[in-house]
């Protein structure tokens, strides 16, 4: 767990070690990156599984792919206080941002290239893809 401070507010960021519930569909998943504005509520009295990410980064692999677009994007969608899901491909320099809208749409954009920017929606922060890729040898 790391905590930071972005324009004043607290968040924490939780990388691989923390699952989260979703309710609705009665499942589990642990989320490569999950960042939480505090509070953060715990489900069932526990200290291991969460209930309101803000934000949450999946890096693909050409297994998972599918389900991290697909299935497991919807099941994310069912999270109320989700507001961007963030998709980083491990094979080239390349990022997809899906961010809520306030009518509740998601709306995508994509990042390529080691100059482009990955500009947060949700919270004041920026990061370049090359610092995203930073010591990543491409095959």
């Amino acid at each position: 767990m790391q905590q930071s401070r972005i324009k004043g507010q607290l968040y924490e960021t939780f990388m691989s070690d923390l699952r989260l519930s979703i309710p609705t569909k009665n499942i589990y998943t642990y989320p490569d990156v999950m960042v939480i504005s505090t509070p953060v509520i715990y489900a069932e009295a526990r200290r291991d599984t969460i209930t309101n990410p803000q934000i949450i980064v999946e890096v693909l692999s050409r297994s998972t792919e599918g389900y991290e677009r697909g299935q497991k994007f919807e099941y994310y969608r069912r999270v109320n206080s989700l507001q961007e899901y963030i998709i980083i491909d491990q094979y080239r320099y390349y990022v997809e941002q899906f961010s809520k809208t306030q009518d509740g749409k998601w709306w995508l954009s994509e990042y390529e290239g080691d100059g482009a920017i990955l500009s947060l929606s949700s919270v004041e922060f920026q990061i370049s893809l090359s610092d995203i890729y930073e010591n990543v040898e491409f095959e």
